[in-house]
């Protein structure tokens, strides 16, 4: 039976474990894909450990890990327009991504180009489709100045690549093991901690237009007081902390058409999803260790099929 790496219980990675499990079926609305690909992220430990996001409700455990994939068409639920089996695509999963086969929803589907390989499509549908809908929120001209707070994990790094190709000017902060890497994009690098209002400050002479901000806490409310228009405080690491400021969480579209916005980038050079790890299935707990301790650099992905 196909595999998966699954939480069993919430906690620590002690509930991680490998399963054996039928291939899902596809209802309608839904495509079954064999996956090739899995993108990493933080809000996959964070769900293994009872983290609920706002709104939604926890499923059922055993739960497959990660929630973005790419792979190949196996079959195509009943309504489903535009897909066929075969077709190579990407997107957000309902089933998780850890796993040999996994469901997506076809609305939230995009076709993978040619020019893009099925590692890099898996980095897209969390991490840059957030970068991207958060540069459109933020709206700003050409020449603006940007801070983003964060700017050496998956999110940042694509945002940082996908402000600098719209014309706008990155201070980015990041940990000083990341100096080199956030400078390497075309950012302004400082580190982060007590006293980055004065280190924002020395790097951008001429003041902030806008924060994008991916980790939350101090550094958000450090942050917040660069800005004079908090329509241009945003945040995709701490809603609560942003919205108390006077900011607004990142709005995700989640639909196809940024999907395919974000691969469009990739085709064209302007943004490079910066895998710097990959990962086997049967190292799973390795990838998600990975990011769990807060150092990855870039992205981190599973290989599954061939």
């Amino acid at each position: 039976m196909p595999k998966a790496y699954v939480y069993t219980r919430f906690g620590g990675p002690e509930g991680e474990a490998f399963v054996d499990q039928p291939k899902p079926v596809p209802g309608h609305g839904e495509l079954l894909i064999a996956v090739r690909a899995a993108g990493v992220n933080p809000v996959d430990w964070k769900l293994r450990t009872g983290y609920n996001r706002p709104g939604s409700t926890p499923k059922p455990l055993p739960t497959v890990f990660g929630s973005e994939a790419s792979g190949v068409v196996e079959r195509v639920g009943e309504g489903v327009r535009g897909f066929a089996v075969g077709d190579a695509v990407f997107g957000s999963t309902l089933t998780g991504g850890y796993a040999e086969y996994t469901l997506l929803p076809a609305a939230i589907t995009a076709h993978k180009p040619d020019a893009v390989s099925f590692t890099d499509a898996a980095a897209l549908p969390v991490a840059a489709a957030t970068a991207y809908d958060g540069i459109q929120q933020l709206d700003l001209p050409a020449g603006a100045t940007l801070l983003i707070i964060g700017a050496g994990g998956g999110v940042g790094v694509a945002a940082t690549q996908i402000a600098i190709g719209a014309g706008l000017r990155v201070v980015g902060s990041s940990s000083a093991g990341k100096k080199d890497f956030v400078e390497s994009l075309g950012a302004v690098h400082v580190t982060p901690g007590p006293g980055l209002q004065e280190r924002v400050r020395a790097a951008a002479p001429d003041g902030v237009d806008a924060v994008f901000d991916l980790v939350g806490g101090a550094d958000l409310e450090a942050a917040a007081g660069l800005v004079t228009d908090l329509t241009k405080l945003i945040s995709a690491g701490d809603k609560p902390r942003v919205v108390t400021l006077g900011g607004a969480a990142v709005v995700r579209l989640r639909t196809a058409a940024v999907l395919e916005e974000v691969a469009a980038l990739v085709v064209a050079g302007t943004l490079r999803p910066y895998v710097t790890r990959i990962f086997p299935l049967a190292e799973a707990g390795e990838a998600l260790r990975a990011v769990e301790d807060g150092h990855a650099l870039g992205k981190i992905v599973i290989e599954v099929g061939p």
